[in-house]
């Protein structure tokens, strides 16, 4: 999508870093000049919307950052429409693209974001910035309207990618899971992003970022497509994704 200001976190920690601690350097960059944000609290499901809005609140006061639910409003298009930045958060990606249909969100999200509105996420909030969500690891709980995501960016997501498998699990790794996506989508790329890293998206140009220094050398992610699988890096020009 043109003018996309997008940052696309993975997680909302990583390792015992407090909720989204790891990140606020990176949100602080992405919010330049912006006092208010819009969050969008519908992945909660045993979170319920005021305390998770609460939640990220408190997180983003560090920064100066004023916090408001979508759900606080009386018409969320109007929400939409006026706001200055947009937040989604993380849950179950099912039950929030599910709202978002509801609530008949999708365009005007799609509307916003073209005009260079800030928008991040973390988890399923990065999960349905891709073309639709059909390689999130979340369980169906909610069947949406349909699978079709926000598509600011023309690829599939990942986040809280990892190739561990642990000791005795006979089920289907993440990677498994993903070939059988590249089998039926062979010219579709997935970029899988790891725990605390990011895709920071702005004019045109798209990298891999980290939220901790310490991080930086092992802040690889993962591409998709074709049946293969690459390693990408923080030093890697991705710009061809988009």
């Amino acid at each position: 999508m043109e003018n996309a200001n997008l940052l696309l976190l993975s997680s909302s920690r990583v390792g015992n870093t407090e909720y989204l601690q790891h990140a606020l350097a990176m949100i602080k960059a992405k919010l330049d000049g912006v006092t208010e944000l819009l969050f969008i609290p519908y992945a909660g499901v045993t979170l319920n919307y005021d305390d998770y809005t609460v939640k990220v609140q408190n997180a983003l006061a560090e920064i100066g950052i004023k916090v408001t639910g979508i759900h606080q409003y009386d018409d969320p298009i109007i929400a939409i429409n006026t706001a200055q930045a947009i937040a989604v958060g993380g849950g179950n990606t099912f039950h929030l693209l599910h709202q978002l249909y509801q609530h008949k969100l999708i365009k005007p999200i799609q509307n916003k974001v073209a005009t260079g509105t800030p928008y991040i996420g973390w988890s399923a909030g990065s999960n349905i910035a891709g073309l639709s969500i059909r390689t999130t690891n979340d369980m169906p709980i909610i069947e949406p309207l349909s699978f079709n995501a926000l598509q600011l960016v023309d690829f599939q997501l990942n986040p809280h990618y990892t190739d561990q498998n642990p000791a005795g699990h006979n089920g289907e790794t993440r990677e498994q899971r993903l070939a059988e996506f590249m089998v039926l989508n062979p010219t579709t790329p997935i970029v899988a992003i790891v725990e605390g890293t990011a895709l920071d998206i702005m004019q045109n140009t798209i990298k891999l970022a980290s939220g901790l220094p310490e991080l930086t050398t092992e802040a690889n992610g993962f591409l998709f497509k074709a049946s293969k699988k690459s390693v990408i890096t923080p030093n890697d020009n991705l710009d061809y994704l988009l």
